[in-house]
């Protein structure tokens, strides 16, 4: 299933090159634009898929699934219903209006929570999502991406005690990409 994956990400035109400005800051002359990748049923099916055998294999017990918005909104999504487990949203942001809520969905004390994202760089945005989870109470018990840019952001993770874990890292990309 991994090898699927690797391959849609390319036949989806989901790694480009050239000159690119990333979320961090960087810059980078390659582009990872999963979300062009999960608006296809067929790789959210087979990205929630991979990450509910992964857990399984790992022991990792959930009670929930979350997702920081945008990216890794589709692909929680995708999980809660392949686990049948509830999701959870993290906004960037409180909101300003309303309720005021920066989660969506109910956290409840000692929730155990699967983190998903997109894809990580650095790890700074899945690690502000952690925060917002566990300042709510919830333990964050493993965070799964669908691929890992590996630029610090599994080091940073594991920094703050959490473990990252890739379903495709770059290095895996590129490995592909020379085969072609």
């Amino acid at each position: 299933m991994k090898e699927a994956l690797v391959k849609m990400i390319f036949d989806e035109g989901c790694i480009r090159f050239g000159h690119f400005v990333l979320t961090s800051g960087r810059e980078s002359d390659y582009y990872i634009d999963i979300k062009k990748l999960i608006t296809n049923p067929k790789a959210l099916k087979l990205i929630a898929g991979l990450m509910k055998e992964e857990a399984d294999k790992m022991g990792i017990a959930f009670d929930k699934v979350a997702g920081p918005e945008l990216g890794a909104v589709p692909i929680a999504t995708a999980l809660a219903l392949e686990s049948n487990k509830p999701l959870l949203i993290v906004r960037k942001k409180k909101k300003e209006h309303g309720t005021g809520k920066q989660i969506e969905g109910e956290v409840v004390p000692g929730d155990r929570i699967l983190l998903v994202e997109d894809v990580t760089t650095t790890g700074g945005s899945v690690l502000r999502a952690a925060k917002v989870l566990e300042d709510a109470g919830a333990h964050v018990k493993g965070i799964f991406v669908v691929v890992d840019r590996e630029e610090g952001a599994k080091d940073a993770l594991a920094g703050k005690g959490y473990t990252l874990i890739p379903l495709v890292s770059v290095s895996e990309l590129f490995k592909y990409r020379e085969g072609l």
